[in-house]
């Protein structure tokens, strides 16, 4: 298996198609081309998902250096256990359950997140969730995500900002749909206590 440098992860994504605009590839036959030993299908693989892999892991840790980290692992952890992959659930899905282990596991390590003074939108082709935010309260609103136990906060991330399903969370995360509904609900409350003093303009 050829493992690509962490730091590739930005430089091939900005030279390719946002994450959703690419031409659709047979991934069902890519996988069984990675698991014949085709370094090219792994690098196809690789490239068709790592920007949104990277947005995750950037979103949850706020360091690009540990977000390309936690990218990297994944797809070595992800290409190790690709004879593991019963099809069961989309090969994406798959992945991202392998990449939220991997950054929870991470940010346990560091035992404190990095408090970031930085933006965001820092990250190149990472878009921000709301770009008509009042500065003040954009900060606030990443503070106040920062704040949230890991479990509401990757709930919040991968449903309100990256958009992904209950459901998608449920089988990413390893718990049921209305847990996930539970948890969103619950960080939605926190964030709107966190952010009472801008009541007017911030909306759940």
């Amino acid at each position: 298996m050829q493992l690509f440098p962490a730091r590739s992860c930005l430089t091939y994504g900005k030279q390719r198609h946002p994450f959703g605009h690419r031409s659709p590839v047979n991934e069902h036959l890519l996988i069984e081309r990675v698991r014949a030993g085709d370094d090219a299908a792994e690098r196809t693989l690789y490239d068709t998902h790592v920007d949104r892999i990277y947005r995750l892991a950037y979103r949850m840790a706020g360091d690009d250096d540990m977000a390309r980290d936690f990218t990297q692992e994944t797809f070595i952890r992800a290409f190790r256990r690709i004879h593991d992959f019963r099809g069961e659930s989309a090969f994406g899905t798959w992945l991202h359950a392998i990449a939220t282990s991997v950054i929870l596991n991470g940010l346990r390590k560091v035992k404190r997140f990095r408090q970031r003074e930085a933006d965001l939108e820092v990250a190149e082709g990472v878009p921000s969730e709301r770009t008509n935010l009042d500065p003040d309260l954009r900060r606030k609103l990443h503070q106040a995500i920062d704040d949230l136990p890991a479990k509401y906060r990757m709930v919040v991330v991968m449903h309100d900002i990256e958009g992904y399903t209950h459901e998608e969370i449920a089988h990413a995360l390893g718990m049921p749909p209305g847990t996930s509904k539970a948890q969103l609900s619950r960080a939605r409350a926190r964030l709107r206590e966190a952010l009472s003093e801008f009541a007017g303009e911030w909306a759940s």
